[in-house]
């Protein structure tokens, strides 16, 4: 028994430093498909082609909510299409980065008199992606000045999706140590778009790590009461609130997150960790060997799963 309680303080010592933001080998997107009102469109047909030189394409469809999710896409600018019968397609051309699911910004589908100028689009498209690209390259070389002066020129020319940029800006600061910017920059893409986890993820690591944990609850749990069927808001949640050591909460938030979408592998790491430091043994185990058999895309908890798996099962 003493073993299982000493093999619970590592997990949590080790998935407290995890953060939902390690990297992983390949990335993920998730988007959502709207009609000229804003209501979601389901069964759009939503194309991801890979634009690196070799031929790739991935293919999805949107649920209920008009949200579609695609896993596995190799690092890259991809062009992202969404169509559906009866109304011209629309697309968008971005980064897919490593590790945690770009958000796509929202593709609108309008009726063909709504749509302007195929080549006009495609144009305008192309630039905004261009400043873009070239602001998220600045970010990864440390030239965050030049950085910071393509993601403002992106902002001035009025995106579709200012909360990505913003939360992006955001992430720059805190690489430049100045957590007051990334904290404005954060609460400016929130208030873009009041539902947009990445910036509530970018918000609760910066607070965590700077010994702000309560302000990091606050801030995410109101968006979590705000939208109790948003899984990647209620996730983010659960981990500040694990994070704060407020494991009853987290758990149950955790389980929650896992309920509205079945195919976030995370929430079973953590729920397995919490099992652990509860010297939960066989809920331990059960959460994890769940949560390693999601094929997750996170090396460190995978890892981490896989040496206390070890440790927790009996031996044979």
């Amino acid at each position: 028994m003493k073993r299982v309680l000493a093999a619970g303080g590592l997990l949590l010592g080790l998935a407290f430093l995890a953060t939902p933001s390690a990297e992983a080998q390949v990335g993920a997107a998730r988007g959502k498909v709207v009609d000229e009102k804003g209501q979601p469109v389901e069964g759009a047909k939503v194309v991801l082609e890979f634009l690196g030189g070799i031929s790739r394409k991935s293919e999805t469809t949107t649920n209920k909510k008009g949200e579609y999710t695609q896993v596995g896409l190799p690092p890259g600018n991809y062009r992202i299409t969404a169509s559906k019968e009866g109304l011209p397609p629309q697309f968008i051309e971005l980064r897919i980065a490593l590790g945690d699911a770009t958000q796509v910004p929202e593709l609108k589908l309008l009726p063909a008199a709504k749509v302007g100028g195929a080549a006009a689009q495609e144009a305008a498209s192309k630039e905004m992606q261009a400043t873009f690209d070239q602001a998220m390259k600045a970010t990864a070389a440390g030239q965050f000045d030049e950085a910071e002066a393509a993601f403002k020129d992106v902002l001035a020319k009025n995106p579709s999706r200012p909360d990505i940029v913003w939360t992006q800006l955001g992430g720059l600061y805190a690489k430049k140590k100045d957590a007051a910017a990334a904290e404005d920059a954060y609460r400016k893409a929130i208030e873009a778009k009041p539902d947009y986890a990445e910036a509530y993820h970018g918000l609760s690591n910066l607070l965590v790590g700077a010994g702000q944990g309560p302000k990091a609850v606050e801030a995410v749990g109101k968006a979590a009461a705000d939208f109790p069927q948003d899984a990647n808001i209620q996730f983010v949640h659960a981990w500040a609130l694990f994070a704060t050591n407020q494991l009853a909460e987290a758990e149950a938030t955790f389980k929650k997150a896992a309920s509205l979408d079945p195919q976030n592998a995370e929430a079973h790491f953590y729920l397995g960790s919490i099992a652990v430091g509860q010297n939960k043994l066989a809920d331990a185990i059960a959460e994890l060997e769940k949560y390693v058999a999601m094929s997750p895309k996170n090396p460190q908890n995978l890892a981490t799963a896989q040496g206390l798996l070890a440790a927790l099962k009996p031996k044979k």
